[in-house]
Formats: structure tokens, C-alpha cells, sequence
């Protein structure tokens, strides 16, 4: 019996040494970024020269890359560059914030509405349609841009935010994520409702809803961070460059401003961060009931 407690312990430490390490490694991005955005241009080059294939006559670049976690001297001139002195960044910043919030809060509109309806009519009609859903979701947006693309060109919207928006309301994700969700709602609440005399919008609004507010937590919290990170939707779909969102020039960065990429990159992840950290509760809650089988 010892024995058994001793190598139960001994496999409950390798495994926290071992999902340790794992989070170490995942997080190892996200420290250097902060960690070099509060460095010198030149100390950057001569850390990166090496990976990025830099080459300069004023400053000598290592043979080797050099991933320090404390700064020769800090410095927040690249701070300065994004927040401050130059507004492109600030402009782009708030053409994320302009593409996402109304994708995200249409997007959850949208799927409650759709998901309440697959939830509580049957029919062989509401059976095709879901199949579609379902279909469409397994397929990668990728597949999807030339149409939507082509829809948007058609209506007359193309090259403009609206190319990105209105096809972004409308995901599938959602939608069968809540449809699964309402489907464990207990009818006795449903017909209960219905007897005391609420119609259908206050049986949605006050027991459907609020039943499901982990979940849509959850759900808010992936569909924000999908579109907020978004690149090829709006490259493809939005012509002028003075629209298109932070995400865009983050991916387009030239190698010789390593440090306000840097700086830029620490600024873009801050909304994100936020809404986690204030939503971990529910996100993880959300999805542990959401796995559940039926």
C-alpha cells in the first residue's frame, strides 16, 4: 500500500514537472515579446540578426540568437512610437476595435436567435438546415473567402468594412455550440413559462439566456480573439489601407522595426488579456458543460 502511495505521488509530480514545462514553453512568446519590446533598436538587431538574416555596417550582429529576458537598458521610445508619435498605430488599433465588436456582438445575436429556433421546433426542414450548418462549419473559411468575396462584389460592398462584417455575423460555430447547450434545457421550465403566461421572446430572454450566460461567455471570449487576430478577411476584402485593422500590419512588419513590432504586438494582445482574465471563470466553466455528452 505505501509502495502504491509512493508511486502515485512520484507520477503526480512528473506529471505537474511535465505540464509545467509545457506552460513554459507557451508562454516563452509571449515573455519575449514583452521582455524585448522594452529594448533598444540596437540591442534587438544585434539579439535577432542573426535569425532574421539582418546585416548592417553600423552595428554587429551576432553569429547566434541571444533570447534575453532582462534588457542591457530599458527603454520605452518604442512605446513612445506606437501610443504617442505616430497615430498609424493608434488608427489601426481602432479599426480592429471597429471590425470586431460588431462581428462579435451581431455573431452571438445571431446564433442565440438561430439556436433557440433549432432547439425547440422539429421538423425535417429545421433537420436539413442544421446538416447545412454543421457542413459549413467543418469547412475552412479559407474555402469561403472567394465566395463571399464574389456575394460582397455583387452587392456592391466589396473593398469595404462591410466585406468582412456581414459574412462574419453570420459563423456556424456558435450556433451549434448553443443549439447543443439550449437542447439540455429542461422542458418542464419551457412549458412552466408558458403557463404562467410569458410568450416566446420572454421565454428566450429571461430562462433560455440566461441558462446558457457560461456558455455564451465562453463563446464571446473565442469569437473576439478569432476576429480580433483575423488577417486574410480583411487583406482580401478591405482595399484601403488607412481601414485595415492592427492585425494586418503586425504580419506585414518590416524587419527594421523589430521594436515597435514589438511594443505593437504587447499593445494588440493587452484587449484580449483583459477579456480573458476577466471571463476564465466562465470560459472554462462554459466549455467543461459544453463537452458534456448527452
Amino acid at each position: 500500500m505505501k509502495q502504491k502511495s509512493i508511486r502515485y505521488k512520484l507520477s503526480e509530480w512528473m506529471l505537474f514537472l511535465f505540464l509545467g514545462a509545457g506552460a513554459l514553453l507557451f508562454l516563452m512568446p509571449l515573455v519575449l515579446t514583452v521582455c524585448d519590446s522594452f529594448m533598444t533598436e540596437t540591442e534587438i538587431f544585434y539579439n535577432y540578426g542573426a535569425m532574421l538574416s539582418l546585416k548592417s555596417d553600423t552595428i554587429y550582429t551576432a553569429d547566434s540568437v541571444s533570447l534575453k529576458l532582462i534588457p542591457d537598458r530599458v527603454t520605452l521610445q518604442q512605446y513612445a512610437n506606437v501610443l504617442i508619435t505616430n497615430s498609424e498605430y493608434l488608427l489601426k488599433f481602432w479599426n480592429s476595435v471597429i471590425l470586431t465588436i460588431p462581428v462579435t456582438m451581431l455573431q452571438i445575436g445571431i446564433a442565440l436567435l438561430a439556436s433557440y429556433g433549432f432547439a425547440r421546433y422539429e421538423g425535417r426542414v429545421k433537420q436539413i438546415v442544421f446538416l447545412v450548418y454543421i457542413i459549413l462549419m467543418l469547412m475552412p473559411y479559407q474555402v469561403t473567402l472567394v465566395p463571399n468575396f464574389l456575394v460582397a462584389d455583387a452587392l456592391g460592398f466589396a473593398g469595404s468594412r462591410w466585406a468582412v462584417i456581414l459574412p462574419g455575423i453570420f459563423s456556424t460555430f456558435p450556433v451549434y455550440l448553443f443549439t447543443r447547450i439550449m437542447k439540455r434545457i429542461p422542458k418542464a421550465y419551457l412549458e412552466a413559462a408558458r403557463l404562467d403566461g410569458a410568450g416566446e421572446l420572454q421565454i428566450f430572454l429571461h430562462i433560455a439566456v440566461p441558462l446558457c450566460r457560461n456558455v455564451i461567455v465562453s463563446v464571446l471570449l473565442l469569437v473576439f480573439i478569432d476576429c480580433w487576430n483575423m488577417v486574410e478577411q480583411p487583406l482580401l476584402m478591405i482595399d484601403d489601407p488607412q481601414k485595415q485593422p492592427l492585425s494586418i500590419f503586425l504580419a506585414q512588419i518590416r524587419t527594421g522595426d523589430l521594436g515597435i513590432a514589438f511594443a505593437a504586438a504587447v499593445f494588440y494582445m493587452i484587449p484580449s488579456l483583459l477579456l480573458f482574465l476577466y471571463g476564465e471563470e466562465d470560459l472554462v466553466q462554459g466549455m467543461a458543460y459544453a463537452g458534456v455528452k448527452t
